[in-house]
């Protein structure tokens, strides 16, 4: 199979494409990119035999156009987007521009040239589905009421997806996830920010009182339900990804500075010293959480990776890699 994966040098992005040809021997991936954050997630993989690498707009439909014809693309695994809730905020036109007519580009891509072919798979958000209360989870079958731009954006690519499917034919997928955290996530989100400042001694900064709750999904344990789902669920299939891990942000950055303090040989309670609470989010959602028993039942996922196996990875990952967090804050 010829795949397409978008958002190449992005976290999850990144993340997928290593998995893929790592386990998809007979497949050759074509990635693309903007290179909003630089290059250095494609370092391990830009010179895969099985790998085209191209810089790009999503948005750009001649662009795609031509890749879909040059590269004889089958399918596509679209997980590029403009992901921050702040910088939705701040240009939600350009938030809007990226994560839907992006979407609408490749949908059209994908309707010229690979629809008897192949599938079109969209890793979206819990955040389309809003704010849950202290009980409950999001499931298949909850209503979508997004609360920022970037979840209204995508809540429009979800919809698009589907009547793409519905009106032309296209198979199509989707994974609603919740918080992914491990290696390759860049600094100015929520986990790396954190570990990151804490080893810098700069402010840590929590929004609000800082219990709003996420709940926590390990990237591989993503790229595993996306390949699962991917190849094995049924046409215009949605599947709600969580990874069973709920926190608050404030007991969770307490946790960090626990850890950071035991790494780095600080007296306990340094770290910690560091947090600042900062003026809420506009909009900001409550609490998320996932129910997957959908997925387990139907596909047999679960998670593989536990919360503390996850964390003590991800964090051992920052403090080793100093020369990308530099790369990284220099392309910005």
């Amino acid at each position: 199979m010829n795949l397409l994966v978008t958002g190449s040098a992005g976290f999850i992005g990144a993340n997928l494409v290593r998995y893929w040809l790592d386990n998809h021997p007979n497949d050759s991936v074509v990635s693309l990119d903007k290179l909003v954050y630089g290059r250095a997630n494609l370092a391990e993989f830009i010179d895969h035999p099985r790998h085209t690498f191209v810089q790009g707009d999503i948005a750009d439909a001649e662009l795609i156009e031509r890749l879909f014809v040059e590269h004889r693309i089958e399918s596509v695994i679209h997980a590029a987007a403009q992901s921050h809730v702040d910088v939705s905020i701040q240009d939600p036109v350009g938030t809007i521009h990226a994560n839907v007519i992006g979407t609408a580009a490749l949908l059209e891509g994908m309707r010229r040239h690979a629809k008897v072919r192949g599938r079109f798979h969209l890793v979206s958000t819990d955040e389309v589905f809003g704010s849950l209360g202290d009980q409950d989870a999001f499931r298949e079958t909850s209503p979508y009421s997004p609360n920022n731009p970037y979840s209204a954006s995508k809540a429009a690519s979800d919809h698009l997806v589907r009547a793409y499917h519905r009106t032309f034919g296209i198979d199509v997928s989707i994974t609603n996830c919740s918080n992914n955290y491990g290696p390759h996530q860049y600094p100015d989100k929520f986990l790396p920010k954190m570990i990151c400042n804490g080893v810098d001694g700069q402010p840590l900064p929590v929004y609000g009182d800082g219990k709003n709750i996420r709940e926590w999904l390990f990237v591989d344990d993503h790229c595993r339900a996306i390949d699962l789902i991917f190849h094995n669920a049924k046409p215009g299939s949605a599947y709600c990804v969580g990874g069973r891990a709920e926190w608050q942000n404030i007991e969770l950055v307490h946790l960090l500075c626990e850890i950071l303090d035991e790494k780095l040989d600080r007296p306990a309670g340094t770290t910690a010293r560091q947090i600042a609470f900062v003026a809420d989010r506009p909009g900001h959602d409550y609490r998320y959480a996932m129910d997957s028993s959908r997925l387990r039942s139907d596909l047999g996922w679960s998670p593989q990776v536990s919360f503390e196996d996850g964390l003590e990875t991800t964090v051992n990952w920052y403090l080793s890699r100093p020369d990308w967090i530099e790369e990284v804050r220099a392309s910005r």
